[in-house]
């Protein structure tokens, strides 16, 4: 063949299913060639080291719009620069409604701002008011210009939907072709263990896993599967911390349930123990769900091992702790209950799962792949454009090395947040280069990429997600009630 314009020369070539040795000979920013002794007119030797797909990050808040008119303190810039120091070259992230608001505006705004990341990127759609306009007119005008997937929420004022809310919109998305993305916990009872508990004197971060136990994500995850099972509308539940809520997506696949569950690196390293610090300094760990212990951890690892949870994302999303902005936001002595939830962790994903999975004999390294990247291609339709290291793909490229040592630092991880929850936690297996689309965009964790050389991806109709046939009576209400 002819000469390639770039070879990535003598590393081990890691997907999903297999490793082999080969150069991987790249043009026009798609790989064109896996073989050996390639030449290219640029060559970049990677003996040594593995090279494994750019991670593609589904469940991530960058530069998210608030409903005061300003935005995460993660602007784009940071947030592909803490992406692409960390192995990441492809996002999912969040456009917001806000109730009341035609949803166009607050999407056009995002895309704006989207405009200067340095890494690929999609959206979804989080759907905070159903109203009649929505599903009829803006759901499925969202969905057909690339945006196909929806977030709900069952939980959190002002962003949660009742259940004729949840269905209304699974409904639209089973007529556009979308999926929906689900935040699991039960509203209801959230809300009465916290006032119980603010009444009892707990206020402390301490007490914000007490206010949301594993029953009340587990309620929910059964509620939100039940209910999408009622409409044979595909979902997948964000960021599952326990295996009681795995548990409830095993058996809906079981049954042919088109559900798929995700979870983070917060859920198999950190604990509900990290909360009980002095002072305010528990708050620097406090997302929801909420870290578990550490059986329910070692529990989760198993989950990840048996496929229920096969997508790993870092549910970026960060509060600084120092400042008026973040967790202080509400004061420096607020309750659990007016602490911002959020945890940064961009850079911190691949390199924990790597060094926590594989390093330790928990995961393989094809299924690290899956977990960090190709799952989440599949099942948000970017693949196999994204995902893997194949003829005709964008050669996404993370030139890792297994043996490398490294103790976590706010310094390392890059992003906008001021701490990393991870401080002083040792890792082996590191990045060491990554490429975006065939251009060498980060080197011995220094950033060359532009701002705004990244690009949208748009979303296609794709078969992972087509409801099933199957629903109750074979009766679909969808088709009547909007």
């Amino acid at each position: 063949m002819s000469e390639c314009e770039l070879v990535v020369r003598g590393g081990t070539v890691v997907t999903g299913v297999d490793s082999f040795r080969a150069d991987i000979g790249i043009s026009g920013g798609r790989i064109v060639a896996l073989a050996e002794r390639l030449q290219g007119v640029t060559m970049i030797e990677a003996g040594g080291l593995l090279v494994l797909p750019g991670g593609v990050d589904s469940h991530c808040h960058i530069e998210q719009l608030q409903d005061n008119g300003g935005a995460d303190e993660e602007t784009w810039e940071s947030g592909s620069t803490s992406a692409l120091a960390g192995g990441t070259t492809t996002a999912i992230t969040f456009s917001t409604q806000f109730k009341g608001r035609p949803i166009r505006d607050s999407l056009a705004e995002y895309r704006g701002r989207a405009a200067r990341a340095m890494i690929d990127y999609s959206f979804h759609q989080i759907i905070t008011d159903p109203t009649d306009a929505v599903i009829r007119d803006e759901i499925p005008e969202i969905v057909a210009s690339g945006v196909r997937s929806l977030k709900v929420f069952l939980t959190y004022d002002p962003l949660r939907l009742d259940d004729r809310q949840y269905l209304r919109v699974l409904a639209a998305a089973r007529r556009t072709g979308a999926l929906v993305t689900v935040h699991c916990e039960n509203y209801d009872a959230i809300k009465w263990r916290t006032e119980a508990l603010l009444a009892a004197g707990h206020t402390s971060p301490k007490y914000h896993p007490w206010s949301r136990p594993r029953i009340v994500e587990r309620e929910a995850t059964y509620r939100a599967v039940a209910l999408a099972e009622l409409v044979d509308q595909p979902i997948q539940v964000f960021h599952v911390s326990c295996p009681e809520a795995a548990e409830e997506i095993a058996r809906a696949r079981a049954r042919g349930v088109k559900v798929w569950g995700e979870t983070c690196p917060q859920y198999v390293v950190l604990g509900a123990d990290d909360m009980d610090r002095p002072g305010f300094e528990g708050a620097k760990f406090m997302c929801s769900p909420s870290p578990r212990d550490a059986p329910t951890r070692e529990a989760l690892w198993a989950e990840i091992a048996r496929g229920v949870l096969d997508v790993v994302s870092s549910d970026h999303s960060g509060w600084s702790f120092e400042g008026a902005r973040g967790k202080r936001t509400n004061g420096a002595e607020a309750t659990f209950r007016d602490i911002p939830n959020g945890v940064p962790g961009l850079a911190a994903r691949l390199p924990i799962l790597f060094s926590e999975g594989v390093g330790k004999g928990r995961i393989t390294l094809n299924e690290f792949v899956r977990l960090t990247a190709t799952n989440a291609a599949k099942l948000f339709g970017l693949y196999p454009r994204k995902g893997s290291i194949a003829i005709g793909a964008d050669a996404d490229l993370v030139l890792w090395d297994p043996t490398r040592q490294v103790t976590i630092t706010q310094a390392l991880m890059q992003h906008a947040i001021d701490y990393t929850p991870y401080e002083g936690m040792q890792v082996t297996g590191w990045p060491v280069s990554v490429l975006r689309r065939g251009e060498v965009v980060m080197r011995d964790g220094t950033i060359q990429a532009p701002p705004g050389s990244g690009q949208f991806l748009a979303r296609a109709p794709y078969d992972m997600i087509r409801p099933t046939g199957r629903m109750p009576d074979g009766f679909d209400a969808s088709a009547f009630l909007a």
